[in-house]
């Protein structure tokens, strides 16, 4: 199993497939066991690089709280360990934070980036009711079987849970089979989210930006993605109808289709800039 390690940091990761660098950024609680809907797509055209977030998987678990400018330096120096000077970024959720910030304060080292479910923090945030955040934050004493269950209602939408049930029923065998995170550990990159805002310094990001919300979402409301687009130059916004925040696996084929065409006509671009 690789890991990337530099003094205290101890970053797991995993990497499949060829070609450009494609790196998937996870989110709250999750780690590289998140992408299994993608990894099988997208190693057919990319070099597919996940990881586990710091308080996550097996990555270390230094004391909290966390901050989301950790979390992105984690992040690039993962991307320096591994050589790559400019890469695709895919983040969903607290990943999408990960991934704004990183994109804010290194533009550079990014080619495009895909935002999933997400928002820029304090000052424009739309949160969610109290009910949906006190369901979320509320783990203390609770097995992993009864954390998955309570969450199941604030990650997959109505119709998903409805009329997919396999996709729910997959989604809770491959979480209990990965790592179950400690306490400590989840409520220190809780605080990372708290405390996170890059809201005023978005326009720095200079890459294309695909911005995708799904308008069932009731853990990351869909108007915190317009808020990003309103923001971030060269993003816009694709609303996924009846689809709630676990967008990449409830709509699986849907959302690797268009991030692989999103992908796809940003490389035509750079490969062939305009005169």
């Amino acid at each position: 199993m690789p890991f990337f390690v530099e003094g205290e940091r101890r970053i797991y990761y995993e990497i499949s497939g060829y070609g450009r660098p494609l790196l998937f950024i996870s989110g709250l609680s999750g780690g590289s066991w998140s992408w299994y809907k993608q990894r099988p797509f997208f190693e057919a055209f990319y070099r597919v690089i996940t990881f586990d977030n710091r308080g996550a998987g097996r990555s270390w678990m230094p004391p909290g709280p966390y901050t989301m400018e950790q979390m992105a330096e984690d992040t690039l120096a993962l991307l320096d360990h591994l050589a790559i000077e400019k890469v695709h970024v895919v983040g969903i959720s607290m990943g999408g934070m990960i991934a704004q910030q990183l994109a804010a304060t290194h533009p550079n080292r990014l080619s495009a980036l895909v935002l999933g479910c997400t928002h820029c923090g304090k000052k424009r945030r739309i949160p969610p009711s109290p009910e949906v955040l006190s369901r979320l934050t509320n783990q203390e004493g609770l097995s992993a079987e009864e954390i998955v269950e309570k969450n199941i209602p604030l990650l997959f939408g109505n119709k998903c849970r409805s009329e997919h049930p396999e996709i729910v029923e997959e989604y809770k065998r491959n979480t209990l089979s990965s790592p179950l995170q400690p306490l400590e550990a989840f409520q220190a990159q809780i605080a990372a989210i708290n405390k996170f805002d890059v809201c005023s310094i978005l326009d720095r990001i200079t890459c294309p930006v695909l911005v995708i919300t799904g308008k069932d979402d009731i853990l990351v409301p869909p108007e915190n993605s317009k808020i990003l687009v309103e923001l971030i130059p060269y993003a816009r916004l694709v609303e996924l109808e009846e689809v709630g925040h676990l967008l990449h696996l409830e709509a699986y084929d849907t959302f690797n289709r268009i991030v692989r065409e999103f992908l796809l006509i940003v490389e035509e671009e750079q490969e062939f800039p305009p005169p």
